[in-house]
């Protein structure tokens, strides 16, 4: 498959297929070590020598695993998979006992030499089920940039870099988190000295190598590219970015993709894969883990600063179970700010992701509500993907997300790794139909959350009194201005560009 327009097309897996998905991606041929034979199927055989082999794709399921767990022949430590003895004491120093579905089914295959699509739910272990293989590979010949990781936002690719320096400390390992916000001369500069692991935004790394070409010679031996988030990294505004970043990679490599929800490139992807790529699905569709409390709460437009009190109040004095922090979803960079205003006038400690920061607020936004400082933080949907956080035990969506995929990409922060978590969601009339939406495809109809009116309106002086002081703060401080000059810009970086491809 070839995209569409540039000199150079990139490359995923290989095209044997007629349909074509909208990232379209040439041949790439990948001599890896061939793994044991598979047991007899019952799909149909291959056609005649004179046409074209149709794809192999191995797909296991999670109940395919519950039944040989059952029976004790899963792999039951991380030993059992093949693994190096240091990545095995790594995993075990980490408090990583037992390898999760997802670990056991796909490093295996990994190891094996396949490329690997895996899609699980949050919190079930997705990353260490592509680092581990790589880290591997990395201890038998820890040379040159290994690996390529992209990751669709900032705050996850330092996330991911964070647990690839944890789990590769035994070995020594070298990796550099290229994204925006930071200086990109020091980037450049840690790129030539070849990291063993380069995990980045596309945007930054294509920026790097197109301001430096020479930059590109670093990836001629990367046995390894990962797209953690598939689905949104192979979106259509990565598009240009990914044709750069594919045209310095060899064809010879490993290619890993995982993500919490299947989009329509992912399975266009794995329709035209021939070269036994391996798919592992925990569920069909979209799904929410089991232990997730999921309610809603109907609420009037002018309402929700009411409730959102109401609910951080509870959070505050629960003394039985309590909730350690929380992060409330808004829509909007300026709906974001808002509200940070509003809790700072109510004397509630909390801190704001949103784009409109610099990187450096943002992680320090991050690090204070890791680290325990603040209880609440309040993001766009730049801290809805890939984030690990244990300590949320509640996600509050103030704005209703746009898609039934994001809902489970932002409920999916907390009930992590098997724990019990709450997400409550803000419904106006005009969110019903997008609830009910969310139902369908979720598969579960969401619980009405009981809260007693009185206790709502019982601060309204106070919580009005805030809202008024945060709105006039934001105004005084520029923050609608700010909106409008990056919608302006906005429109023409897309003018320019329509401009440049016609």
């Amino acid at each position: 498959m070839e995209v569409d327009g540039g000199a150079q097309p990139f490359r995923l897996f290989s095209n044997r297929g007629k349909s074509k998905p909208r990232l379209k991606l040439e041949p790439q041929v990948q001599p890896q070590p061939q793994p044991e034979p598979e047991p007899p199927s019952s799909e149909p055989a291959a056609a005649e020598a004179d046409h074209p082999p149709s794809p192999t794709i191995v797909t296991e399921t999670s109940q395919a695993d519950d039944v040989e767990a059952a029976s004790g022949a899963a792999p039951a430590t991380f030993a059992d998979l093949g693994l190096s003895q240091w990545l095995v004491d790594a995993c075990d120093a980490l408090g990583m006992r037992r390898p999760t579905a997802v670990q056991r089914r796909c490093i295996p295959r990994a190891l094996a030499g396949e490329d690997v699509l895996g899609i699980a739910e949050t919190g079930s272990g997705k990353t260490a089920a592509f680092a581990l293989p790589i880290l591997h590979r990395l201890g038998e010949d820890p040379y040159g940039v290994a690996a390529l990781a992209l990751a669709p936002t900032r705050e996850l690719a330092a996330q991911l870099a964070e647990q690839f320096r944890a789990l590769g400390a035994p070995l020594g390992l070298r990796c550099l988190a290229a994204i925006g916000g930071f200086d990109s001369l020091a980037q450049a500069k840690g790129l030539s000295r070849r990291p063993h692991v380069v995990v980045a935004t596309p945007g930054r790394i294509a920026t790097l190598v197109k301001d430096d070409p020479d930059l590109a010679k670093v990836f001629a031996r990367t046995k390894f590219l990962v797209l953690d988030e598939a689905d949104r990294v192979l979106d259509v505004n990565f598009e240009e970015e990914l044709r750069v970043i594919f045209g310095c990679l060899p064809k010879k490599r490993q290619t890993f993709l995982f993500s919490a929800t299947m989009s329509d490139n992912l399975r266009s992807l794995l329709e035209l894969s021939g070269n036994k790529s391996y798919f592992f699905e925990a569920y069909e569709g979209f799904k929410t883990v089991e232990t997730l409390k999921q309610q809603y709460i109907h609420v009037p437009p002018q309402g929700k600063e009411l409730h959102l009190w109401y609910l951080l109040s509870i959070m505050k004095e629960k003394k039985e179970d309590p909730i350690r922090s929380a992060i409330v979803f808004v829509s909007k960079c300026n709906v974001c700010q808002y509200l940070d205003l509003l809790l700072e006038e109510l004397g509630y400690p909390a801190v704001a992701l949103n784009s409109h920061k610099s990187q450096a607020q943002r992680l320090l936004a991050l690090n204070r509500f890791k680290s325990g400082q603040v209880p609440i933080l309040i993001s766009t949907d730049v801290g809805s993907r890939g984030l690990d956080i244990q300590t949320v035990d509640l996600v509050i969506n103030y704005d209703m997300p746009m898609s039934p995929r994001d809902y489970i990409h932002r409920v999916g922060r907390t009930a992590r790794a098997s724990r019990g978590g709450l997400a409550i969601s803000f419904v106006t009339q005009k969110d019903i139909c997008l609830l009910h939406e969310i139902e369908d495809v979720v598969g579960k109809q969401l619980e009405a959350y009981e809260c007693n009116d009185k206790e709502v309106t019982k601060d309204i002086t106070k919580v009005f009194k805030a809202r008024r002081l945060a709105k006039m703060r934001s105004r005084d401080e520029g923050h609608d201005e700010k909106v409008e000059a990056r919608k302006e810009q906005k429109k023409r970086d897309r003018a320019r560009k329509r401009k440049h491809e016609d």
